[in-house]
């Protein structure tokens, strides 16, 4: 490991620890003036934020158009700051990559998945990619964890192990003797993961929600013994039935975690398990409705308005991500100064439209199947939409268990929601089925414009 990137994480956390003292004027008047230094590197810098805040750069931060990844990634040479960064070279450099290189020796490089169907280019500079590293570091502090260079901790890190996805980019760059850790793809067969693990014997587990519910089954049946001193979760909704399995598996609740591939960490969960602290002092979150508006705490938004207050090699403000997420109507009880976010939903594609029974269309949340679906006593589950009904998946479910009830129940669930009931179709499968970075999305929804054919 690069000692300096070492030291450098851990003067930038030492700060972020002089942050959560703050006072919330405090941290206002920090978002307001990180704000103006980040707009104002935008304008110098970027032809696209030229053009694109033309007219409003005396604007507040809520008047300003929103970004989506679509619109970066068309006009990606002109977004980016830096005049020698190109796509078509990035690109090139991504399909090289296998350890920690950097392209044009300076810029890590991560891309998303394209779960969406866009994916996209991120690249960050040395003191951005410490941000980064800095706002996982929290996390684990926020559950009790200390970066420490005297005490080894052994961690399992099970997700995608592709070379660019960010969770292998962290850790070819914080590869080190105090925290060796095992890295496995999700999408391995389970059998080989609890053997890794059983072998391994981890400390620290980090793993997606739909994954670390299979291994608390696992563990639970005696196939895997491990006795991790701490269970991480994110990248998936965590479900309170799957918060639950995880607890009676290993003794504690889970600590969820929210980060994306634009921003990393965003926030996390305490020791207090009353939700995840949004790191107000590294993005501005704004929860919005479909148009834009901002929606209340204790309410859910369509989607989230990210502006990064650490980023300048790809500045972004009022980035658009679709997830669904509510924030808290109470502060922490710890005293805390950042807001919470108390409930991720899920992404504005895993919200259903059925027919309404009243005409037109209705829209079912995914907390509706969560509801029901947390009943059913099986590893894991999906609801997948199609033109002839829903299917519903179920892995490795314990015996006496009736599909019918389940499916009779998920009909009542919808139709309180005043949709047509479509045909419910219950399957059981070994396992779920699995994107190519070994996610097991609980909803997959048939996009808006094959419904509207369908009506």
């Amino acid at each position: 490991m690069n000692l300096a990137i070492m030291l450098n994480l851990l003067s930038t956390r030492g700060q972020l620890r002089k942050h959560e003292q703050w006072t919330r004027p405090q941290l206002e008047a920090y978002q307001a003036e990180s704000l103006r230094r980040l707009r104002a590197y935008a304008y110098a810098h970027s032809p696209f934020y030229q053009q694109f805040h033309k007219g409003l750069a005396d604007r507040p931060l809520h008047e300003l158009p929103i970004l989506t990844k679509a619109m970066m990634m068309e006009h990606f040479d002109e977004f980016v700051t830096d005049r020698t960064i190109h796509r078509a070279d990035v690109e090139a450099h991504v399909q090289r990559i296998q350890d920690d290189e950097r392209f044009l020796g300076r810029y890590w490089v991560n891309t998303t998945s394209g779960s969406t169907g866009r994916p996209g280019l991120f690249l960050f500079d040395r003191a951005e990619w410490t941000a980064i590293l800095a706002s996982f570091a929290r996390a684990h502090e926020l559950a009790g964890l200390k970066i420490s260079l005297t005490h080894r901790m052994k961690m399992a890190f099970i997700a995608s192990t592709g070379p660019t996805h960010m969770s292998a980019r962290a850790g070819a760059t914080l590869k080190s003797w105090w925290t060796p850790t095992l890295r496995l793809a999700a999408s391995e067969p389970v059998a080989a993961i609890v053997q890794r693990l059983n072998d391994w014997h981890p400390e620290i587990l980090v793993s997606y929600a739909s994954m670390t519910r299979i291994l608390a089954d696992e563990q639970f049946a005696g196939r895997l013994r491990i006795h991790p001193r701490v269970v991480f979760t994110s990248s998936e909704v965590l479900t309170d039935e799957t918060r639950r399995r995880i607890a009676a598996a290993w003794g504690q609740p889970p600590f969820n975690q929210y980060a994306a591939t634009e921003t990393g960490g965003m926030a996390a969960e305490s020791i207090q398990h009353t939700g995840m602290h949004l790191f107000e002092d590294l993005v501005i979150a704004e929860v919005v409705d479909q148009h834009n508006q901002p929606v209340p705490p204790g309410v859910y938004g369509d989607k989230l308005l990210v502006t990064t207050l650490f980023s300048r090699t790809q500045p972004l403000i009022r980035y658009e991500l679709s997830d669904r997420l509510r924030l808290a109507a109470d502060p922490c009880p710890s005293g805390s100064l950042f807001a919470l976010i108390d409930s991720v939903e899920g992404r504005t594609e895993d919200v259903l439209q059925l027919p309404a029974a009243t005409g037109g269309t209705t829209t079912v949340h995914p907390l509706v199947f969560h509801r029901v679906m947390d009943t059913a006593p099986a590893s894991g589950w999906q609801i997948v939409q199609a033109d002839d009904g829903l299917t519903v998946l179920l892995s490795r479910v314990r015996d006496g268990f009736a599909d019918a009830t389940l499916a009779d129940a998920l009909r009542q669930a919808l139709a309180a929601q005043g949709a047509i009931v479509p045909p419910i179709t219950v399957r059981r499968v070994l396992a779920i089925p699995q994107t190519a970075a070994g996610k097991a999305p609980l909803i997959k929804a048939k996009p808006a414009q094959m419904l509207e054919q369908s009506l």
